[in-house]
């Protein structure tokens, strides 16, 4: 029962630094140099737009395939084997194809086991009736490739809408394929949903002078020609410099022609590939594909090694700004669709504060009515530690930037009636110790030392139920559980220290024969 000066002030301390920290949340910043951490508003109270994204897997399986067969070829050639006929069955995930010769068979096996896998068991290998071998995708593999993925998209799409200046987004996961996307202020979101629908994968291939006919020679493919409407061009599978090696891209202007281009520069694994095919293919068309359209196909004057170029087309100022910005936030493993958009105007976000507002005031109002009428002065006490809680509660979220939802007020009103259960129970149990004839400090001892270890029973299981709540769920559930999570912290702080002190403290002064409960 006795609080030292350095425990007192250690309470009362941490009290002023939670005001402190509440206070950005009222007033303005008086300088930009001032560290200024608020509740931001969630999209149910600020009013914006909401985004369901799913990752196109399939996509993503058929590039991987393309990738393999790629790799198949360039295995099969190091080892002086041919092959006839590969084929890429989407549907199945398999790559088919016929040696050359039936004799070189079992070279074709041993070669292929031999190739590296992204996981041990990516692809199995078996060798059909009719002669041919088969590559297939593993079911397993892909679920991998596909959680890594997701994970990889909401990387490249966090990126993408920083660079838009949007305040605050929400970028999760939402089950095994798709992403959410939350935009608090952003009511017309078409300019976003362009950028993130947009792939952005850059690279650099041959044009095969074989498809000229006007059909794709093997381990080619036609591709449309962007400079050219209505024309397509025979692009080669292979790729020889990959926008992953990009390192920047920025906004220029075409001396040549005086309209917008995009430049970019590569890093040095890039430079080295692109100073390699430029070197040995003098003459040739080279072809910038961007989502697998012709963005340019120039030829080729000289080796280029410097790992910088630039790309022109019929680009204005906003093209060619959101070409670069994808560029440098990265390309998306697979193409991202949207399967459900809603857009919440600020009035209905407005109202929303507002009954959020009102029923956490009437419902404080009402807890400080009942523990005053309740419990007189030790009932105040337990009011004053209420409000250092509500303050505290604030503070903390504001110093995590937290994203305050409808949910997450419902959360604050909710950890005030904790509060209250746990300032109910001191108060009780101290009732009781007086009807059993103790004195008053006995009685406050005695009331301290037996709720005690109840309340923090009590509030540790409701602190593993939220905080399992705040792991395993999304969205607002997520806010809610965050709430609770910190109540339930500063209720152990202000019911077993603050509201303490104060009845203590009280004691200290009056030394009162009865207490007023």
């Amino acid at each position: 029962m006795y609080y030292s000066r350095a425990k007192l002030l250690s309470v009362l301390g941490v009290c002023l630094l939670g005001l402190l920290f509440c206070l950005p949340n009222f007033i303005r910043q008086p300088s930009p140099s001032l560290p200024w951490r608020q509740i931001h508003l969630g999209l149910d109270l600020r009013g914006g737009s909401y985004l369901l994204m799913q990752v196109d897997l399939k996509t993503l399986a058929h590039d991987r395939l393309q990738t393999l067969s790629d790799s198949l070829r360039q295995a099969l050639l190091k080892e002086n084997l041919g092959y006839r006929n590969v084929r890429i069955d989407d549907t199945h995930d398999v790559i088919t194809f016929a040696p050359r010769d039936p004799s070189e068979h079992d070279r074709d096996m041993k070669t292929l086991n031999d190739m590296p896998r992204v996981t041990p068991n990516e692809f199995s290998i078996e060798s059909r009736p009719d002669g041919t071998i088969a590559l297939t995708l593993s079911a397993d593999a892909m679920k991998v490739r596909a959680r890594e993925a997701v994970s990889q998209s909401i990387e490249v799409v966090r990126r993408r809408i920083d660079a838009t200046g949007a305040v605050d987004p929400q970028i999760t996961r939402q089950g095994d394929d798709r992403i959410v996307v939350e935009l608090p202020g952003i009511s017309d979101p078409e300019h976003i949903k362009k950028l993130l629908g947009t792939t952005a994968r850059l690279t650099f291939r041959l044009i095969d002078d074989g498809g000229a006919s006007g059909v794709a020679p093997p381990g080619s493919t036609m591709l449309e020609d962007v400079e050219s409407p209505g024309q397509k061009l025979a692009v080669r599978d292979h790729i020889d410099v990959d926008g992953v090696n990009l390192t920047n891209a920025g906004v220029t202007e075409d001396p040549e022609t005086g309209g917008w281009a995009v430049s970019f520069s590569l890093d040095s694994v890039g430079s080295r590939a692109f100073g390699d095919v430029t070197r040995t293919n003098v003459g040739r068309r080279f072809a910038i594909v961007l989502d697998n359209k012709v963005v340019e196909a120039p030829v080729i004057r000289g080796p280029i090694t410097g790992g910088n170029g630039q790309i022109t087309g019929r680009f204005d100022e906003q093209s060619a700004t959101d070409l670069a910005l994808l560029l440098r936030a990265g390309a998306l493993p697979a193409p991202l669709s949207v399967v459900e958009e809603r857009t919440i105007g600020p009035s209905l976000g407005a109202d929303s504060i507002r009954a959020g507002m009102l029923s956490l005031a009437a419902g404080f109002v009402f807890v400080i009515i009942f523990m005053a009428l309740f419990y007189g002065r030790f009932g105040w006490y337990a009011n004053v530690a209420l409000l250092a809680n509500l303050v505290l509660m604030t503070a903390l979220l504001s110093l995590f930037g937290a994203t305050l939802t409808l949910p997450g007020m419902a959360g604050m009103l909710l950890t005030l009636g904790m509060a209250v259960d746990a300032n109910i129970l001191i108060n009780e149990r101290i009732r009781e110790e007086v009807v059993r004839g103790r004195t008053a400090l006995a009685a406050m001892q005695a009331g301290f030392e037996r709720a005690t270890s109840t309340i923090i029973d009590s509030n540790a299981t409701a602190f593993l139920a939220h905080v399992m709540l705040f792991v395993f769920g999304t969205g607002p559930v997520r806010g809610f559980a965050l709430t609770i999570t910190i109540g339930i912290v500063t209720t152990l702080f202000t019911t077993l220290l603050l509201s303490k002190m104060l009845m203590v403290r009280w004691y200290a002064l009056i030394r009162p024969a009865t207490l007023p409960v």
